[in-house]
């Protein structure tokens, strides 16, 4: 996963020095936003609860110019997914759908009420980022301790 990580950074940077070679105004967004695992199933986050790494999620924007683009990402150690894409200005997002694909983790592989995905616009300034209300997933059973 580290080899990909630095393939994206590598591509990223050698776009990012076309465009500004080519005289086109670059435009850089981010989208991110967390995975986590209800164990009590009572939608809320509790001490009880954990991120879960290794969580897929799949973002989809659609461009300024009409072109849609489909992203997929893992999350971190802390539970964090991100996307991030630099382009020409006149393509930039204009608004995308962010939807929880699967967890990895053993125990906790039901998607949580609420958490199907999520629409919004995508109207920020070049280098800010829009944050994605936290996908939750619930475990097969609820374990003793919580009833």
């Amino acid at each position: 996963m580290e080899v990909q990580k630095k393939k994206v950074v590598m591509s990223l940077f050698l776009f990012t020095l076309f465009v500004s070679i080519s005289g086109v105004r670059a435009w850089t967004g981010e989208i991110h936003g967390r995975v986590v695992c209800d164990v009590c199933s009572d939608s809320s986050i509790g001490p009880e609860d954990h991120v879960l790494e290794g969580a897929e999620v799949a973002v989809l924007c659609i461009t300024k110019s009409g072109e849609v683009l489909n992203y997929q990402a893992f999350t971190n150690a802390k539970g964090i997914y991100t996307v991030a894409e630099t382009m020409p200005e006149s393509d930039r997002w204009d608004a995308c759908l962010a939807r929880p694909i699967s967890s990895f983790h053993e125990h906790c592989t039901h998607l949580g009420d609420g958490s199907s995905g999520i629409k919004f616009s995508y109207n920020h300034l070049s280098g800010y980022s829009h944050t994605v209300r936290t996908f939750v997933y619930r475990p097969a059973t609820v374990p003793t301790y919580c009833i």
